[in-house]
């Protein structure tokens, strides 16, 4: 979400460029580790995102695919107040789900503004509406933010949610300062491989992932990313998040957190590769994903709601279809799912 802030930065007003820098977010202050060095967080292996340079090039010779906005909501049922049995995982769109399982409705990254952005007026357009509208939620006992960028921590959102069911909030290390300044003071920290209990059958972890974080021009890196896992003793659900491909990081999980029964795996915003990679995976990738975690069942976020990258809205679901065409190694299922339409995972 930087290269956003960097775009419209580069193309607007002076005032505003004032604005962007005091968008930034609280940055964390904590002891080094392996992957935060005192005042930025690292990537496994040191993988960086492109810098600026590069996003100018990426201008320069940008090939947008196709984007037609479907304001249409496809009518799915009203989400039922409690699951006790079983996993049931319904896409709002983007990285947006909810999960219900053990007597929890938990939301994974809800953005249900109509831009991905900092500007109402400039930035990435919501084309799809959400599969479940905000009035329908059930009760929201917790909500997982996998890192702050726009269109994975939106504080119109956040706020809604505060002020209508007070949920709790799962989020890495320096995110919680940034909700305190909001207001919010309902939530727990975690670094990679931290865990905490949210039910007596059910316990949060939060694992790595490949990505960056900022708000603003002044706060890149400055907090952690993550993906999380929901421990259950039936089996363990998977959200990754916001990711590009590390083998060894997704290895990593797949021995570390087995056995995942669901998981969640981005699929777009990954064109061109040689700008994207290092933060987005591809199909292709995702499909790796899946098969490094042993996912008995997979599920594709992180498309065919805001424009991101170049891939055309069709693409990502395109090439997922060939990509596990191709796979020979995993005849698990991966699905494309239909917003507002719950999957119940047996």
């Amino acid at each position: 979400m930087l290269y956003l802030i960097l775009i419209l930065l580069l193309s607007i007003p002076i005032v505003i460029v004032l604005v962007g820098f005091g968008l930034s977010a609280p940055r964390y202050k904590g002891p080094v580790s392996d992957h935060f060095d005192g005042k930025k967080f690292i990537n496994p292996g040191g993988i960086k995102a492109k810098g600026l340079e590069d996003v100018l090039k990426w201008m320069r010779e940008r090939q947008r695919g196709p984007w037609k906005e479907q304001r249409q909501r496809v009518a799915g049922d009203k989400p039922v107040a409690r699951i006790e049995q079983g996993i049931r995982i319904t896409f709002i769109n983007h990285t947006s789900f909810l999960i219900q399982t053990n007597g929890l409705n938990i939301l994974t990254d809800p953005v249900y503004s109509e831009r991905a952005s900092p500007f109402s007026c400039a930035g990435p357009k919501r084309m799809r509406e959400p599969g479940i509208p905000f009035e329908d939620l059930p009760h929201i006992d917790i909500v997982l933010l996998s890192h702050n960028h726009y269109d994975h921590l939106d504080i119109h959102t956040v706020k809604k949610l505060v002020k209508r069911y007070n949920p709790e909030f799962i989020v890495p290390l320096g995110v919680g300062a940034f909700l305190k300044r909001s207001g919010i003071n309902t939530f727990r920290e975690l670094d990679w491989w931290q865990e905490v209990g949210i039910h007596q059958n059910v316990i949060v972890q939060a694992l790595p992932a490949q990505h960056f974080s900022g708000r603003g021009m002044l706060d890149r890196d400055a907090t952690l990313w993550c993906g999380y896992l929901l421990k259950r003793k039936d089996g363990n659900i998977y959200f990754a998040g916001d990711t590009g491909y590390n083998p060894y990081t997704f290895k990593e999980i797949g021995e570390r957190c087995a056995p995942v029964k669901a998981a969640l795996i981005p699929i777009g915003a990954y064109k061109p590769q040689w700008f994207m990679s290092p933060i987005h995976c591809s199909p292709e990738e995702a499909v790796q994903i899946h098969e490094d975690t042993a996912s008995s069942f997979s599920i594709a976020t992180h498309f065919g709601t805001f424009p991101l990258a170049d891939d055309g809205k069709d693409d990502p679901v395109q090439d997922l279809a060939l990509a596990l065409s191709r796979s020979h190694k995993n005849d698990k299922p991966f699905v494309v799912p239909v917003e507002g339409k719950a999957i119940d995972v047996e």
